[in-house]
């Protein structure tokens, strides 16, 4: 099945992100994508001092475009990190999932909150605004089970390893590296997890906007069970497209039975809720 990644330009004007969102969605779908997806903090600026400004409640505004959009393109669609969403006096960074009828399918919350300090080069906290999710995130399609991870959530390979023991042949991460983290671990992360798991990983960042407060760095990419990167962008505004191949996912895990290997008598990795 095609899969596509849209990598947005985020401007400061959620409507118009929003807007430009639903038109590149119905531009995959007319090329044949199945599911789509969006990046993480599609329709509002990445950086705490936004978060409550332009958080909504889910449903709500934003929501409702990608529900209506992916009926009527009768298409999956991931929203990215949508929106920050507001719920009980909270705040949390939440992907949704739709349906071609355009039910919610999934809504994940962040699990790891972006807190970090790269002295001389990036600090930031998530945590002064957001909330964690507490849940792991997976959907079904007729094609494969799909999980789901928001940016940092990526660099917990527990997290990978929990998705693939329950079935699932793709996973998604919506994600806003930086110009420190994005050079050095962008990339490795996504074939680690995805060599690691013998599954598909996808990833989707904004566009980078070099006059931002938080400049992403883009490069939404798509890596095979094999640890290839198959489909690549760089850091402009655009939409990648790539055939997800689950003939070729069953091959490499017959090939190398790493999953039917694993001395369960000796460790595991569970996931307790």
């Amino acid at each position: 099945f095609r899969l596509a990644l849209i990598q947005l330009h985020v401007s400061a004007v959620k409507s118009e992100n929003l807007h430009r969102a639903c038109g590149l969605v119905r531009e995959a779908s007319a090329k044949g994508a199945k599911l789509v997806a969006l990046p993480e903090c599609f329709n509002s600026p990445y950086g705490t001092q936004y978060f409550k400004e332009y958080a909504e409640k889910i449903p709500g505004e934003s929501t409702q475009k990608l529900a209506e959009v992916a009926k009527e393109c009768s298409i999956y669609l991931i929203g990215g990190r949508s929106i920050p969403e507001e719920d009980g006096g909270k705040l949390y960074n939440t992907c949704t999932v739709f349906g071609p009828d355009g039910a919610l399918l999934a809504k994940h919350r962040k699990v790891h909150l972006f807190d970090i300090n790269v002295p001389g080069k990036i600090q930031f906290k998530e945590s002064e605004t957001l909330s964690p999710g507490n849940s792991f995130s997976m959907f079904d399609t007729p094609y494969c089970k799909v999980g789901l991870g928001i940016c940092y959530d990526m660099r917990f390979a527990e997290m990978a390893q929990i998705y693939g023991q329950k079935g699932c042949q793709l996973l998604i991460y919506p994600g806003a590296f930086n110009m420190t983290t994005g050079p050095a671990h962008w990339e490795l992360l996504q074939r680690g997890r995805a060599v690691d798991n013998q599954l598909y990983v996808a990833t989707i960042s904004p566009a980078r906007d070099e006059k931002a407060s938080y400049v992403a760095w883009g490069h939404s990419s798509v890596v095979n069970p094999w640890g290839e990167v198959i489909a690549k962008a760089g850091a402009e505004e655009t939409v990648v497209y790539t055939d997800i191949d689950l003939k070729k996912l069953a091959e490499i895990r017959q090939q190398i039975p790493i999953l039917s290997q694993k001395r369960c008598d000796l460790y595991g990795v569970e996931m307790k809720k």
